[in-house]
């Protein structure tokens, strides 16, 4: 009997950073799983990927060489394939490797034959389980733990979306009103503020050039006008009141 694979503590996961893309309606991302292969494989052993449905993860089993994989197309009936065959020594410790790798990023494997490790669109949301399998020329030498399920995007039927606005309560279109008044009312004070703000500053500045035009006008000096002299021969009677022309002299005795 062949002897059974080593069994690793690593989970394989969806990594945790911001990732555009991480989970799709057809796809998602595994973290590298860097170094977790190192002293179980040799230069021509190859990392294969496991990808089943979540209630079919426990009925899986490993196939004894590569002939056996079960392949991409036969997933809607086997419930699980086998996928991204790639060299072990590409997961050492060592080697130069991208951070994540995409399961299901293959569009054209429909064209593909049977025993092509085809990557392709996963055909429903799920959940899906996988794990990764080191497979020598002997069979499987060492495997991974299954992954937590992992649930896909829902992608939305375009039949199934209102092209009409959605109506919103009373309620909201109540206190969306009152908002949008106090708004209003809030940008009518702050606006009227600063208006009388600038007149008040506008009037202290005419104010000040009128003082200041009065001030320099009150410093010309106007002389009182000086009496004029009476003309000869202008006399007074009664004493105080002046005649205009001069008086006849008395006639003799």
């Amino acid at each position: 009997l062949p002897t059974p694979p080593a069994r690793l503590p690593y989970v394989p996961h969806v990594p945790p950073m911001a990732l555009l893309g991480k989970v799709t309606a057809t796809t998602f991302a595994l973290e590298w799983p860097r170094c977790v292969f190192d002293g179980h494989a040799d230069a021509s052993d190859a990392v294969w990927l496991a990808v089943a449905f979540a209630n079919a993860s426990a009925t899986f089993r490993n196939p004894r060489c590569r002939a056996d994989v079960p392949p991409y197309k036969q997933l809607p009936t086997a419930r699980s394939y086998m996928t991204l065959e790639t060299a072990a020594a590409a997961y050492s410790c060592s080697a130069r490797s991208p951070p994540v790798l995409r399961v299901g990023g293959d569009t054209a494997c429909r064209d593909q034959g049977r025993q092509d490790p085809c990557n392709g669109p996963l055909p429903s949301p799920g959940p899906y389980r996988v794990k990764f399998l080191l497979m020598g020329c002997r069979g499987p030498k060492a495997e991974t733990r299954w992954s937590e399920p992992i649930l896909l995007r829902r992608a939305i039927s375009p039949g199934t979306i209102d092209p009409a606005p959605t109506r919103r309560g009373s309620d909201v279109v109540v206190i969306a009103s009152i908002l949008a008044s106090l708004g209003a009312v809030l940008a009518t004070a702050v606006l009227g503020a600063l208006g009388a703000k600038v007149w008040g500053s506008l009037c202290h500045q005419d104010l000040g050039t009128d003082a200041f035009t009065r001030r320099s006008y009150r410093t010309h000096h106007i002389p009182p006008a000086l009496p004029q002299p009476l003309p000869p021969g202008c006399r007074c009677s009664p004493p105080g009141l002046c005649c205009s022309a001069p008086r006849p002299p008395a006639p003799c005795p």
